[in-house]
């Protein structure tokens, strides 16, 4: 069994936010883990809803903050719909994710967990006026 790091960075790789999740496979795909990734920060905002979400896409009917996401009312969130959301950012380019050293860029690509245990995620923001 692995131990996979989850890592937020800003662009020029900053460390946003950090947890780690044991118990997984050797491998899995980018896929999974960014649907794995989801669920976790889901599970836990949903723990103690609030008017804040930092995670790695936007909710519906959320404005975006420095670093999160602000909720109208606090509200519980569907995690397979934020894991949606976030499969399609990945594939338009709104994050990257790096795996070791390495840029992933498949969905299906795999993860050899043992080699790689610490994922990065980098969330790229549109220009204003560009």
């Amino acid at each position: 069994m692995a131990t996979v790091t989850f890592r937020d960075e800003t662009a020029t790789g900053r460390p946003v936010i950090e947890w780690e999740v044991a118990g997984l496979p050797e491998r899995m795909t980018v896929r999974e883990l960014i649907r794995l990734r989801v669920r976790e920060e889901v599970l836990r905002y949903n723990a103690r809803p609030g008017h804040r979400f930092n995670g790695l896409v936007r909710p519906d009917d959320a404005e975006t903050e420095l670093n999160g996401y602000r909720l109208r009312a606090p509200r519980r969130i569907d995690w397979e719909r934020q894991a949606d959301i976030a499969e399609r950012a990945f594939l338009a380019n709104g994050f990257f994710v790096l795996a070791g050293d390495r840029q992933v860029e498949d969905l299906d690509e795999a993860v050899d967990l043992t080699a790689d245990p610490e994922l990065v995620f980098i969330k790229l923001v549109a220009l204003a006026g560009g």
